[in-house]
């Protein structure tokens, strides 16, 4: 599949769908020692795992600060996964810019169902149509926090 790639800019900042540019020591430095969703996962995991999405890095004059990936079929499904900015770059709406970005990219759009997980950060994705699951008992999962410790 030929994906359509993505630049966009906003001040001094980047956002890139070109996986060549991506940091894969600081994406999984951050994922295995700073998220709680993916704490201690193996590097070649992330490195797996960034090869069999769509990622967006969010770069700072040319230094990768921001990180997420999009799992779908694109035609009726997108799971949204680990979005991080770095501590010193938050507060600057750079999130939001990022969903915005990530929602709108030519391949996601007129999809039937976009999910996520997030723990913390429901007000951000409200903001962008996300809600509560509708009906969680319809929904079923395998889910082992401890994959990694393992």
């Amino acid at each position: 599949m030929n994906m359509n790639d993505v630049k966009a800019e906003k001040g001094e900042y980047l956002l890139s769908t070109d996986k060549s540019m991506l940091d894969l020591k600081m994406i999984h430095e951050f994922l295995s020692t700073e998220s709680h969703w993916a704490k201690n996962i193996p590097y070649e995991r992330v490195k797996k795992s960034i090869e069999n999405s769509l990622c967006f890095g969010l770069y700072h004059n040319g230094v990768q600060i921001g990180f997420a990936r999009v799992i779908s079929d694109y035609s009726t499904i997108a799971y949204l996964g680990d979005l991080f900015i770095l501590k010193d770059h938050r507060g600057k709406g750079l999130s939001r810019w990022m969903l915005e970005v990530i929602m709108n990219h030519p391949d996601l759009t007129g999809l039937r169902r976009w999910i996520l997980v997030t723990k913390d950060a429901h007000d951000v994705y409200q903001q962008y149509g996300w809600a509560m699951v509708a009906r969680p008992e319809n929904w079923m999962e395998i889910h082992d926090p401890e994959a990694y410790s393992n």
